[in-house]
């Protein structure tokens, strides 16, 4: 437990760390914005590629652990929509937001580093399988769904929904982590071994992801605040961090993963609503004090709830 718990406090402590830097103003709001862009462009889709490039993946079934986790994370996001609309009366938009908000993890700054931490290249592989398409479905779902929302609320959503699919597509198709994993991908493919200097330099700029990332995320958290629907947020922070890690846990064991794909799958489902959540609802324009409450919350939660499944989690695997 001594174990657990030293793992999750230097986690969150970086988390910690980096919020009081910003809310200090010991650096300034631009370096966490370039610290994030460094995050995202270079340190986490160079390591990416390297483990993907590299690890084994001898016996590992995508379309299990894809079941095991978007299962869930369908029931998940479902049920958010029906009680922020039925039980707090909001519109269909911001039960998309909810949605998002209660199934959507932050799998890269925060799951990546905590994955590294507890279970290794092992556990990473797992988590990547599922940022594969962790946030293309995300985006593709928010889109749909937002369409037929704002058809039930008669709101106009400004744009032509075919400019509306290309702008997603162009943004995956672009995006530094897809790109990163496609590359590993097919680098993988060849059956090639990566040049020792090109190795080297992948590994220096992939090494840094972890603590920068979560410095990163902690300065970014100076960005959102709690001011209102704070009882609609408790409770899709309270459906992310309790059901959402129950539901993949049990949905799991019932495909059959091995202890540690079980353990992994699962510490991502158990981690912290991601930012892409209110960057969702953002885009939406509706729902942003809603996923941005819901964000900060479940970020203080998590340190409690990280922690009890982390030690449940270590212990299934030794």
């Amino acid at each position: 437990m001594l174990e657990t718990l030293a793992i999750v406090v230097s986690i969150f402590g970086l988390v910690g760390l980096g919020y009081g830097a910003a809310r200090t103003r010991l650096l300034d709001a631009a370096v966490g914005e370039g610290l994030t862009e460094f995050v995202f462009k270079v340190a986490i889709p160079f390591l990416l590629f390297e483990t993907l490039a590299t690890a084994d993946l001898h016996g590992l079934s995508p379309w299990r652990i894809w079941a095991a986790y978007f299962v869930p994370f369908a029931l998940v996001w479902a049920l958010s929509h029906l009680m922020v609309r039925r039980i707090f009366g909001r519109d269909a938009r911001a039960g998309v937001v909810a949605g998002g908000s209660a199934a959507f993890s932050n799998a890269v700054l925060i799951g990546l580093p905590l994955m590294q931490a507890t279970f290794g290249e092992p556990g990473t592989v797992y988590l990547i399988v599922i940022v594969a398409i962790h946030m293309p479905v995300l985006m593709l779902v928010s889109v749909v769904l937002n369409e037929w929302a704002a058809g039930a609320d008669r709101v106009a959503t400004g744009e032509a929904r075919r400019q509306v699919l290309w702008r997603l597509a162009k943004t995956l198709a672009t995006h530094p982590l897809l790109l990163a994993i496609l590359a590993g991908l097919l680098w993988r493919v060849t059956g090639l071994e990566l040049p020792t200097t090109i190795a080297m330099i992948v590994d220096q700029l992939g090494r840094p992801a972890g603590p920068l990332a979560l410095f990163a995320s902690g300065m970014a958290l100076l960005n959102f605040g709690i001011a209102r629907q704070i009882r609609p947020a408790f409770a899709i922070a309270g459906l992310k961090l309790l059901l959402m890690p129950v539901l993949v846990y049990a949905a799991c064991r019932a495909v059959g993963l091995p202890p540690v794909g079980i353990a992994a799958v699962t510490l991502v489902a158990a981690c912290p609503t991601g930012v892409n959540a209110f960057l969702i609802a953002d885009r939406l324009g509706t729902g942003q004090a809603l996923a941005s409450n819901s964000l900060v919350i479940s970020t203080a939660g998590a340190v409690v709830t990280v922690t009890l499944w982390l030690a449940l989690l270590q212990a299934s695997v030794r």
